[in-house]
């Protein structure tokens, strides 16, 4: 971190926030209007889990640590009461104590975890294309498909704190889902499954192609990769589309890796969610691109800490 850097957030309040998920790990310096002043990242590694937490241990490190509170994001299911993370993209951490651990660095600052997708989902809020509206939800398209949800201007975690986890609700009758269920958006939607499937009906890229690949491929015309994308995208607009029935929503907010292809797969969104959304009180519902990109698991982490008044009491 430069001097002048240090020298704009060590006199006032900033929060560090970090943001775990199946492909990176990252950190980053937020001050208490929602500003990233500084972040690392790096990439989540294959081993063991202590080897996982190296990682976070290793951005923290490269990053000045003097901070008032720090709120970690991380890819779930989580258990909220007992401060632990069993991420799907994760299969190292099952049960993993992270809040716990997260502690140990920080012995005297409060340290307060959330599901990725609502941290996501409260970043945007706070200060991106969410702003000024009160009841949305915020979806992650990327390694998985997590999501969150905002109700009534404050966070809405549920009993367990993964509420809004719209990459494992089902939108059809297969194919299983490394969740244990049977027919996810997140089977249909994330980028490797998009990739997957795209290989399955004959789209011919090399070793190592990844969603950007494909929808790169779907912007010259392959019409297999254009199949991907709108699978993909009729997937996720359903999922919208029945929770903002469920919970009478606003906007649906989507970001993540995915959803660097635009229209392609936006317009299906689009499309599936006027077909499904049809109650007067959902007509308005609309759809839009996250505007923090990579920085919005990091400023939605801080939040937690940030702007309390958004977030119910800690489970006991």
């Amino acid at each position: 971190m430069s001097a002048e850097t240090r020298r704009r957030h060590t006199s006032r309040v900033a929060y560090l926030g970090i943001d775990v998920g199946g492909t990176k790990i990252a950190a980053g310096i937020v001050s208490g209007e929602g500003e990233v002043l500084d972040r690392v990242q790096v990439p989540t590694p294959d081993g063991d889990a202590d080897l996982v937490f190296a990682a976070i241990e290793e951005c923290v490190r490269q990053l000045d640590t003097d901070v008032d509170a720090v709120g970690v994001a991380s890819a779930g299911p989580l258990d909220l009461r007992a401060g632990t993370a069993s991420p799907v993209n994760i299969p190292e951490w099952r049960g993993f104590p992270l809040r716990d651990r997260v502690r140990q660095l920080f012995p005297d600052t409060d340290v307060v975890l959330a599901n990725d997708g609502l941290c996501m989902a409260l970043g945007e809020h706070w200060v991106g294309a969410g702003r000024g509206t009160d009841d949305l939800i915020g979806l992650v398209v990327s390694t998985g498909v997590g999501g969150g949800l905002v109700l009534g201007g404050r966070a809405y975690p549920g009993r367990t704190g993964n509420a809004g986890h719209i990459g494992h609700t089902a939108v059809d009758e297969e194919p299983d889902c490394p969740c244990g269920g049977v027919g996810c958006v997140e089977v249909r939607a994330s980028g490797p499954n998009l990739v997957t499937w795209a290989r399955s009906q004959g789209w011919n890229a090399p070793d190592g192609a990844d969603a950007k690949a494909l929808a790169d491929a779907a912007t010259a015309g392959d019409k297999i990769a254009m199949a991907a994308f709108e699978r993909s995208g009729q997937a996720v607009g359903m999922a919208i589309a029945a929770t903002a029935v469920m919970f009478d929503l606003e906007l649906a907010v989507v970001g993540g890796g995915v959803a660097q292809a635009g229209e392609l797969l936006f317009a299906p969104i689009r499309s599936a969610v006027a077909r499904h959304a049809k109650l007067t009180y959902v007509s308005d519902l609309r759809v839009v691109s996250a505007e923090l990109g990579k920085d919005a698991g990091i400023v939605g982490a801080a939040s937690l800490v940030a702007r309390p008044a958004t977030m119910p009491s800690p489970p006991e």
